[in-house]
């Protein structure tokens, strides 16, 4: 009774501090954020798509980008981005999509896309940010993210010392929560219950271990845990390199084999293309009539679903790829932050919109009255690819979707794995070698909890946590806007118009300043 007494209070405490941060705050910073840095870089994302597309994407075959770098301590710029993109293409294109509709209607995908294209230019001003006041580790490593700039950015300002140093351990200490929650327990949570109910194994799931909530915890769950448990600690262990070896592997394959499936659910229903991008359209500013009379759902309630969806999909605004990319060989701030705009499309453009598409398409919602027939988000996108690849009476559709969620899951636990590492790095000082094993070894160990876990109060705090992660870091964007402005016209001046007059701005750091200098100067694809 007490157990129960406790969790209802938590629960309550999270749900008020969770509107507060989501619905009351963060929201609109983000979208603010997202408009000032698109402003002050001229609509960056849209005047040069063609030179941000041609660096990134177009740029894959070449060994600077692709290559594995000599330095162990560091990553290539396409591990840096798989490795990302392994932590933010996750449940929440799946899952995550779903849920959005659902809580919004259809038509939170649009607050999706707008998040996205705003987004793009806060994941890019991160991004610049984490490269130039990165530094090294005690192991040769490259460290940034907003925990370094909030310190020496914003807290380089006159006044504002203790200020950024109390920002950048806010934002490190809730990353580390964030990391256990959103990061392990809700992503193994998700994996166990799609994939045990989809591949049954009666003599397994017949074993109950216990009940709790009207669930029943079987003994394959269990096994499945701690398969688990062992398939991400060969890899989180082996530390960065590993991460971003396997990232590197994984990452294309699924996109491309979702996209794929996603694609054929589309073509097969073609015909319903047009009527689902005029349903996102008209209720992305109203509700449904019928719908929103029943529920209560506003304006508002539509803005904040596909918003918060949206940066649970790509992170754009979180400061948390940002600790990754940091890692990357590149030189050049800007460089990193075309990945970052890339990234964004990647995952909420391409990948969010693709399930979003899936959906509405294959008749689990009513386009005229955007009428939903299920309430579970996991079951919305099987049901929607069931329509097409079941056979017979083999549920293919949601096979497909469980082994999507498994493998999208999977690999943002090792992105997150990561993120926390590098949190517990800044807090833990001269300690960090002994600190960081600790946590992965305590990380890997959590994994069974989630293969168990009956109660979503974990995924619940862990979204408060990304939102209390969200606010520091983008006060700490806003605040250095000017300096990404003045990085950003730099490097137009440089590199688009140049002007081979105009000096480089690289780091904080004089003495990386000179290094990477001289580093462009005798190999400039480097930028």
């Amino acid at each position: 009774m007490w157990g129960q007494v406790m969790i209802d209070t938590l629960t309550a405490f999270n749900d008020a501090v969770n509107t507060f941060v989501w619905t009351k705050t963060g929201v609109w910073l983000l979208m603010i954020t997202g408009i000032v840095m698109t402003v002050l870089t001229k609509g960056f994302q849209f005047t040069h798509i063609g030179h941000w597309w041609k660096k990134t994407i177009g740029s894959l075959f070449h060994k600077s980008v692709i290559s594995h770098t000599e330095d162990k301590a560091t990553i290539s710029q396409f591990q840096a981005l798989c490795t990302a993109l392994a932590a933010t293409v996750g449940v929440g294109n799946i899952a995550g999509v779903s849920a959005a509709i659902i809580a919004g209607g259809p038509g939170a995908v649009f607050w999706m896309w707008i998040a996205a294209i705003l987004g793009m230019m806060t994941n890019y001003s991160e991004n610049i940010l984490g490269i130039y006041f990165r530094r090294k580790n005690h192991a040769g490593e490259w460290s940034g993210g907003a925990m370094y700039y909030l310190e020496d950015g914003l807290g380089n300002y006159k006044g504002m010392k203790k200020i950024g140093r109390v920002l950048a351990l806010i934002f490190a200490v809730c990353a580390i929560f964030a990391s256990f929650g959103i990061g392990n327990l809700g992503q193994v949570n998700k994996i166990v219950l799609n994939f045990t109910s989809s591949f049954d194994i009666k003599p397994l799931s017949s074993v109950v271990l216990f009940s709790s909530d009207g669930m029943d915890v079987t003994l394959y769950m269990l096994i499945a845990g701690l398969v688990l448990m062992f398939l991400v600690g060969t890899v989180v262990i082996g530390g960065l390199q590993r991460i971003a070896n396997v990232a590197e592997k994984i990452v294309p394959v699924m996109v491309v084999l979702f996209i794929l499936g996603s694609l054929i659910i589309i073509f097969k229903n073609i015909v319903h293309v047009g009527p689902a991008f005029a349903c996102i359209f008209k209720y992305s500013f109203s509700a449904p009539a019928v719908w929103g009379g029943v529920t209560g759902i506003g304006f508002k309630t539509i803005i904040t679903q596909g918003c918060k969806r949206g940066v649970f999909s790509n992170e754009a605004g979180l400061g948390s790829s940002v600790m990754v990319h940091s890692n990357s060989n590149v030189k050049e701030p800007v460089k990193q932050g075309l990945w970052g705009i890339f990234e964004v499309f990647a995952d909420t453009i391409i990948v969010c919109t693709m399930t979003s598409l899936v959906i509405l398409t294959s008749g689990v919602v009513d386009l005229e009255t955007g009428v939903i027939e299920t309430s579970s988000d996991a079951v919305l996108v099987a049901d929607a690819f069931n329509s097409v690849f079941k056979v017979g009476e083999l549920d293919c559709g949601r096979m497909f979707v469980a082994l999507a969620i498994l493998v999208f899951a999977f690999t943002t636990i090792l992105g997150w794995s990561q993120y926390g590492s590098k949190a517990i790095e800044y807090l833990s000082g001269r300690f960090a070698p002994v600190a960081i094993r600790i946590y992965k070894v305590f990380f890997v160990i959590l994994i069974v909890s989630g293969s168990i876990m009956t109660s979503s109060i974990a995924w619940d705090i862990s979204d408060t946590f990304n939102g209390m992660m969200m606010i520091p870091n983008l006060i700490g964007v806003l605040s250095m806007s000017p300096l990404v402005m003045k990085i950003t016209n730099n490097y137009i001046a440089r590199r688009i118009k140049g002007d081979k007059s105009v000096k480089p701005i690289l780091s904080y750091d004089p003495r990386i300043e000179e290094e990477n200098a001289k580093a462009l100067a005798e190999d400039p694809y480097l930028d």
